[in-house]
């Protein structure tokens, strides 16, 4: 899993999300018959459960085990999230303007530099470099991090001058 529903499952960051981000490794004929029927019986959209997330997939994933279904002889079901340093990264790759197609990216960079303790742009594109090489991060990317981080680093500043003297 990675995206929204990572970041209300572990981050605790959202009560709900739009729709789940996950792949399948192996055959996702099962997954994807299961996920049908369940938006049939919710009322939900067929698309509740996305792969679209593939296209930000790093060869370099960092990811830990969240859960484990065990199964029959046939299998069972393991749910893989991200760690917060590489859904940060991957946030910032897909880095796509609030709201549009429901996108939080931005909220959620914010919110994910706090858990991966990124202090600046200049961490924040180092930890981007750790997953993806540095000729795939498009300006926009670099640019959006240098702006956020700058937003993060002053809110950081505002709450600690806010802090009772001890």
């Amino acid at each position: 899993m990675y995206g929204g529903a990572v970041l209300s499952l572990v981050f605790n960051a959202r009560v709900s999300t739009r729709d789940v981000d996950a792949v399948v490794n192996g055959d996702p004929t099962l997954v994807r018959r299961f996920a049908a029927e369940v938006a049939e019986e919710e009322g939900w959209p067929d698309d509740w459960l996305n792969d679209g997330v593939k296209g930000y997939r790093s060869s370099k994933e960092q990811m830990r085990l969240l859960e484990e279904f065990g199964g029959d002889a046939g299998g069972g079901l393991r749910v893989i999230v991200p760690s917060a340093e590489y859904l940060f990264a991957m946030k910032c790759m897909a880095m796509r303007p609030e709201g549009i197609e429901g996108s939080h990216d931005i909220s959620d960079i914010e919110l994910l530099a706090d858990a991966a303790k990124v202090e600046d742009a200049t961490h924040a594109i180092a930890l981007i470099e750790q997953f993806y090489p540095a000729s795939r991060i498009p300006p926009k990317v670099a640019f959006g991090v240098q702006e956020i981080m700058e937003r993060v680093t002053l809110r950081r500043t505002a709450s600690h001058n806010s802090l009772p003297a001890s």
